[in-house]
Formats: C-alpha cells, sequence, structure tokens
C-alpha cells in the first residue's frame, strides 16, 4: 500500500473524510494542506529530499481567503505537479459531477481516478486508493455510466447551438428564424425536430426539457 500521501483540501469536513479513510488503510505517513501552493511546495520539498509522495489526493475548487495565491484551483495544481512529477499517483476528491470535466481529468490531467464528494465518499476513496495502488484508474459506477453516455454521442457546434437556444427558453419552432438570420445551415422547421429527435433518442430522453437538462448536467452547455 501508499507509505506517503499528500491531501489537498480546504473544507474541514472534506480534510475528515479523507483522513478517516487513510487512517483505517493504515498509511504511515500523510500530509495536510489547506492551499494549492503549501501542496505544490511540499511536492518540491519532497523530490529535494529524496522522499518523494507515492500520492497525491485533491480537490478542485478552493475558495479564496485573506491569503493571496498562485495556484487556485485543483486543476493547475495537478498541472504543476505533474511537470515537476510526472509519475505521481493522483486521485481528484470532489464534488463536481459534470461528465465532460471529469473527462479531461483523465484526458488532459492524466489523473489515475475521481471520487466524487457524497454519501458513503469513504468507502468509494478506499476502492479508488487500492485500484490506483496496483495501476487501474478508477471511477465509480454511477460516473462511469454517465461518461459513456457523454462519449457515446460526437456534440457537433449545430447540435450545441440548438440545445443552447432551447436552455435560452427559445421555442422549437422559433429557432429557424434565429438560425437563418445568423446564416447556420440547415434552419428549415424540419431539419431542426429532425435533429432534437435525433439527440433525444440517441441520448435516451424523451423531451427538450430533459434533453437541456442532460447537456447542462454534463457540461456541454
Amino acid at each position: 500500500m501508499f507509505k506517503k500521501i499528500l491531501i489537498a483540501e480546504d473544507h474541514e469536513m472534506g480534510s475528515y473524510s479523507v483522513q478517516k479513510t487513510l487512517e483505517d488503510l493504515k498509511i504511515p505517513k500523510v500530509d495536510y494542506v489547506y492551499y494549492c501552493d503549501d501542496a505544490l511546495a511540499k511536492v518540491q520539498k519532497s523530490i529535494r529530499e529524496k522522499e518523494p509522495y507515492d500520492l497525491l489526493i485533491s480537490d478542485l475548487s478552493f475558495e479564496e481567503d485573506h491569503r493571496e495565491q498562485n495556484i487556485k484551483t485543483g486543476q493547475e495544481l495537478i498541472k504543476k505537479v505533474r511537470e515537476i512529477q510526472p509519475l505521481l499517483k493522483i486521485i481528484v476528491f470532489s464534488g463536481e459531477d459534470k461528465p465532460r470535466i471529469i473527462d479531461s481529468l483523465f484526458n488532459e490531467y492524466q489523473i489515475n481516478g475521481y471520487v466524487r464528494k457524497a454519501r458513503n465518499d469513504s468507502k468509494e476513496l478506499k476502492k479508488s486508493i487500492a485500484s490506483v495502488y496496483i495501476n487501474e484508474n478508477y471511477l465509480s459506477l454511477d460516473l462511469k455510466q454517465d461518461m459513456k453516455k457523454l462519449n457515446s454521442y460526437e456534440f457537433s457546434a449545430y447540435d450545441i447551438t440548438l440545445v443552447s437556444l432551447l436552455s435560452k427558453g427559445i421555442l422549437q419552432k422559433n429557432i429557424p428564424t434565429y438560425l437563418e438570420n445568423n446564416n447556420i445551415r440547415p434552419y428549415s422547421l424540419s431539419s431542426v425536430e429532425k435533429k432534437l429527435n435525433s439527440l433525444k433518442e440517441d441520448l435516451e430522453v424523451t423531451s427538450n426539457e430533459q434533453l437541456v437538462a442532460f447537456c447542462k448536467d454534463i457540461g456541454i452547455i
């Protein structure tokens, strides 16, 4: 099991959940920081002393306070850490649930695991740590299902435009006028209806309202 872990979390409740999990796993060395700048400094120091961390567990959102910070988000922290310790294992522990954002964390930031803050998140953390330790990426089953739905459909700019217009309260029958005025083709009502129906069928929703809600949830709009 991991011997040395760094936790970057600015809320005590989040730290408590992680702390309880690591105590159960009997991790011998655990450091906690409330700021991203401090987390990066800890990683740098551990490398200089030739005692690097095995795992970083980080939130994504860090509230601003009286202390000025150079690194303001978990994404920025992960990017900086990857530059100086590319092979460090990283698990994100966050309340964020938008599949598009989670997808980018794995693909762009090369994280190893993602756990959403929720009821019973200690159990998910244990699973994620165990999986990442044996070099397996971890994502909970419910998030995997959302990611599968996101990746099963490639949204075009036209798709996003139609759903965005619906989200702004524009009626489906009035969308063609907007498209024509902005020289976006195809702008016939039949084309709009066909595309929206196709989207709903592919994404397994039954109404325009559900379509908009789904796209908001996954971060498309």
